[in-house]
Order: C-alpha cells, then sequence, then structure tokens
C-alpha cells in the first residue's frame, strides 16, 4: 500500500529553506576543521571574560558595602555589618584567589592576574 502525502506550498517552501540551511552548514563544516587550535586565543578569551566578571563583582562588592554603611545608619547593625563583610569578600575575591596562586606556585598557570605581590 503506497501513501501519497501532497504538500501545502507554504511546507515547500519550508523543506526548501530547510534545505538550503543543511546544504550551507554541511558546505562549511570543512571550513572549520581547518581552522588550528590556538590555546594562547582561548587563554586570553577566558582572562578577559573573567576580567570583566572582575570588575562587576568588584563594583557589587562596593556598593555591598556602602549599602552596608547606611543599614548600621539607620540602626540595623547586624544587617550593616554583614553586608560590610560580604561586600569586602565579594570585591576583595581576585586578589585572595591570585594570591593563592602565587602562593602555591600557580601563578604562570593562572589566566586572571591582579597586579604584583
Amino acid at each position: 500500500m503506497k501513501i501519497k502525502t501532497k504538500f501545502t506550498p507554504r511546507t515547500l517552501a519550508r523543506l526548501r529553506t530547510f534545505g538550503l540551511v543543511v546544504a550551507m552548514l554541511a558546505l562549511n563544516t570543512p571550513s572549520l576543521f581547518a581552522q588550528a587550535f590556538n590555546s594562547t586565543e582561548l587563554k586570553t578569551g577566558i582572562s578577559n571574560t573573567l576580567a570583566v566578571i572582575m570588575m562587576f563583582g568588584f563594583v557589587l562588592g562596593i556598593a555591598a558595602v556602602i549599602a552596608g554603611g547606611f543599614a548600621i545608619r539607620r540602626g540595623d547593625v547586624d544587617q550593616g555589618k554583614m553586608s560590610i563583610i560580604g561586600g569586602a569578600i565579594i570585591a576583595a575575591a581576585p586578589a585572595v584567589i591570585f594570591a593563592f596562586f602565587k602562593i602555591f606556585g600557580l601563578d604562570g598557570s593562572s589566566s586572571v592576574g591582579v597586579g604584583n605581590f
């Protein structure tokens, strides 16, 4: 028993578009494999990404310290102290991690630096 299926023009247009996309991807795949892998580019990309994250963390840590000061001023001393301690930890995290890298002799393989110690 043979089942005949007739596609609507809309379905045929979608199938043509899908086939075109698949063909383009299939024809471009060999050029992807031809690229040489360079670990220094990967390390640079990771380092730049982590630097941006550290900048945001530093700003948020400073904001938490300021918010803790305002909480203490309002009279909420316990919450203010916790905000100040938490903000200091967030803002100082990159320096602490880099110090651990330096202490254990892993500073050559660290992808993020916060200056010279």
